[in-house]
Order: C-alpha cells, then structure tokens, then sequence
C-alpha cells in the first residue's frame, strides 16, 4: 500500500533547497517590509568586519538582528548586552542556516526606564574605575586669565556665559564649537576637552579653566555628555573643568567626572570668576583695616618705647657718672703704667751690669786666637817632620827597586823603534832596529836578523774530561 501512495502522480511543485530559501526570502522579505520590534539585546557581537550580530528576545521568543557596519556608526544607541530596545528595520532569511533575522535600520530606547537603568549601570561602572573620586577634583582658579568653553556657538548658552562674564569680570574666553546633541555630538566634545590640553603648541594661550555647557532638554538629547567618551576626557582633562549641562535638575554622567557643577550655564559663568566690583571694594576695605591695624600697632609701640624710655632714666646723668668712672680709671691706668716702667728700668739696670764690656771680651777672644794659633803652628811643623821621614823611606825604597840599580848588577834595558820596552823575544821582528841601554846610560843600536820561533804554550788539559777509549 505505502508503495503505491509514493508511486502515484501529485501536482505539488518540486523545489530544490536553494529555491525554497529565496522563495520563502522573498515572500518574508515582501510582507513584512518595515517593522519595529521591542525586546532586550542579547548576544551582542561587533566582528572583524565592523557588522554586528545579535538577538532581540522577549519572555517568549528570540529572534536573531543583524546591523551592518554602515548603520552600525549612525545609530543613536549604543549597542550593549541587557539593553531594552525599540529596532526599526526588515525581516529577511539566512538561506545558509535557514533562519530568518531582522536587518537593524535604527535603534532607540524602549522608553525613559531603559534609558536611566543603562545610565546607572554606566555610572557604577565607571565609579568603580575611580574616575569619580572627590580626591582626584582640583580647585577652580580664583581669577583665571584666559576660558575655554566648550559649547554650541549659535545657541544662547554661549550669550548667557559671555554677558554673565562681561558682567561679573571680564575675562579673554576662547570658544571650541561643538554639536551638543545628536549623531557625532560626544566624540566632538571629547575632542574639544582634549584639544584643549594642547591648544597652546598652536600659538594660542592654553585656558586656565574649562566650561563644558549645554542648555535644558530631554534625557535624550543630553545622552552625548553620558557617554563614556566624554565622561574620560573630563576626568582627564588636567585642566580644571566646570560642568554645566542643562538645568538645575538635570544630571548627566559629566557632572561626577567634572572638578565642580554648576547648575546653569550662568552659574557656571560665576563660579568661574569673582564680580570685579566686589573684589575691588573687598581690596579697599583690607586697605582700610590693614591701615588701622599698622596704624594701632605703630601707637602700642611708641607706648610702649616711651615706658622703657622712662625705666632707663635721665641719659645725661647716666653719661656724667660713666664719665667720672672714666677718670677714675683714666688716672689709675697711668699709675700703674708708671710703675710698669719702674720696674722695666730697673731689670734693665741689673742686665746692663751682668753685661761684659766689648773690650774684654775682645781681649779674651784675642789670647784664645793666639793659643789656637800656636797649637796649629806646633802641629803642622809635626806633621811636615812626619812626611820628610816618609818621603825619605820611599825614596830609599824606590832606589832599591829601580831599573838604573838592576843595570848596575849587570843587566841591560831591549827597547824598539817607537821607544817601548820588549819584555821578551817574541815582540822582535826581523829587521827591526833595537835600542839596548847599560848601565849609566850606556846605549847601543842593534839590528834583530830573525824573528825568534814563538812558544806554544800547552793547554791545560780538562781533568774533569774522560777518554772514550
């Protein structure tokens, strides 16, 4: 039975798998064109591509969102896990995984409660960062030379800020324009914090206090000073910075990243600087009190002086006692410098007559002279007795030892042509004339016929040496 059911004709129109995915495509596509749908981001993924991937989910159903990278950047939310959303845009399939999704055209908070639940979230977050700690707030400048605000240039803010200014103190401000609400708003306000920082490498004066301002408006359009972009810069900003967003009940994340708020921008305008006529009657009235209080001091001093004075008494009667003391002391000082010279002279008279007279002493020095010179005269006619005896004795011996007396015993003296005595044979050469002396100067000249056979004198033969035979 089964086979014949499968076997028989149908007039159901054959697809292949590719076919069905774009049919259903299309027909998804065709009926619903453009829809907004309410549900809570789940899943959310940005990849390498720039395109996100998500889910928007409900207590019954899920259904998957795609935003491509061109809507991604225009999107006035920003994208996050938990958030409660509105989506505008298409249905369409996946034919690959054969799922339908929503294409994302736009994005918006699903009302004011999502909005303040993301904002407190954000807010924790970045309080747990530290970057609004009170610890970390600096002082405005008491009176700045130069302002930079940070505002739109066509709105009254930037009128309200400059009249106030003008009114108050008169201040050089330097305006940054910015968008201060919309697509691109935060990240030009950023940007303006931070230029800021760098402004005077351009050539112009870096401001000594920053305003960041923005009129009244819905929580939505004050959602560009919640961003976490702006919120860093203002923490970071190294120049003290005043926050002044909205209204006196409007609060948005800046306000705690900021060194102060200010609940408009006019009071941001006054918090910024003093009001120059009351600096200038402040001045004069502590001109006025330091004046008095010179004044009363200078007069408890003359008092005061004038109550020493009268402790010290009459000066001239003290000058005339000092005076007399003077004398007193005047007259003592010469006594005793009498006495001082007294004694001097009288130690001068006992040296003088312990003193010897010159003559007496030259006399003795005189006889001393004449002794010296007699022992001197007795010693060296001793030591002139002492080297005739020693001269004799040489002389004595060197006549027993000189050549004439061994010419006397028979000997004769052999010199040569050049007059040098020959010691023996060998230094004779044949043909040489020789020059032969006797006794008592006797000379003779003789020629050498031949030269004497010189004497080869054995060596000493090495004892320590052994014969190998």
């Amino acid at each position: 039975m089964p086979e014949n059911i499968a076997s028989a004709p149908t007039n159901i129109p054959e697809f292949s798998v590719s076919d069905l995915a774009l049919s259903l495509k299309r027909t998804l596509e065709e009926t619903y064109g453009r829809v907004r749908v309410r549900g809570e981001l789940s899943k959310v993924m940005i990849a390498g591509s720039g395109h996100m991937y998500s889910a928007l989910k409900d207590d019954g159903a899920v259904i998957d969102a795609v935003c491509w990278k061109g809507t991604l950047s225009k999107l006035s939310v920003k994208p996050e896990e938990g958030l409660e959303v509105i989506c505008t845009g298409r249905i369409s399939t996946y034919p690959a995984r054969s799922n339908y999704q929503l294409i994302i055209e736009s994005m918006e908070l699903a009302g004011e409660g999502a909005l303040l639940k993301m904002l407190e979230e954000r807010k924790k977050k970045l309080a747990a960062e530290g970057l609004f700690d009170p610890a970390r707030k600096r002082p405005i400048p008491f009176l700045p030379d130069v302002i930079g605000v940070v505002t739109s240039p066509t709105g009254a803010v930037i009128r309200d800020i400059l009249h106030r200014l003008n009114d108050r103190f008169p201040r050089h401000v330097i305006v940054w324009p910015v968008l201060v609400q919309g697509q691109g708003a935060a990240e030009q306000v950023a940007a303006a914090i931070r230029g800021f920082q760098e402004i005077d490498r351009q050539g112009l004066p870096r401001p000594d206090v920053l305003i960041v301002a923005r009129g009244g408006g819905a929580l939505e359009d004050l959602m560009p000073f919640n961003e976490e972009i702006v919120v860093r810069a203002a923490a970071e900003s190294k120049i003290p910075l005043i926050s002044a967003v909205g209204h006196e009940t409007d609060t948005t994340l800046i306000d705690y990243a900021a060194d102060r708020r200010a609940p408009t921008p006019t009071g941001a305008a006054e918090m910024a600087v003093p009001v120059r006529g009351q600096l200038m009657a402040q001045i004069l009235d502590d001109e006025k009190r330091l004046l008095n209080a010179t004044t009363r001091m200078l007069s408890e001093y003359h008092h005061r002086l004038q109550a020493q004075g009268a402790k010290l008494g009459d000066p001239a009667k003290l000058l005339e006692t000092q005076t007399q003391r003077l004398d007193h002391m005047g007259e003592r000082m010469a006594g005793l410098f009498r006495e001082y010279l007294a004694v001097k002279s009288h130690q001068l008279v006992n040296f003088a007559a312990a003193l010897r007279h010159p003559r007496d002493r030259l006399a003795e020095a005189q006889q001393k002279l004449a002794r010296w010179q007699e022992q001197l005269g007795a010693a060296l006619r001793q030591n002139l007795r002492d080297w005739q005896k020693h001269l004799k004795k040489k002389k004595k011996l060197l006549q027993a030892y000189s050549f004439e007396n061994v010419l006397e015993r028979g000997f004769a003296v052999v010199r040569g042509d050049d007059g040098k005595l020959l010691p023996d044979a060998t230094h004779i050469r044949a043909g040489q004339t020789l020059h032969i002396q006797f006794r008592q100067k006797q000379t003779v000249e003789a020629t050498a016929k031949g030269a004497p056979e010189k004497t080869v004198k054995p060596k000493k033969s090495d004892k320590n040496q052994t014969s190998l035979f």
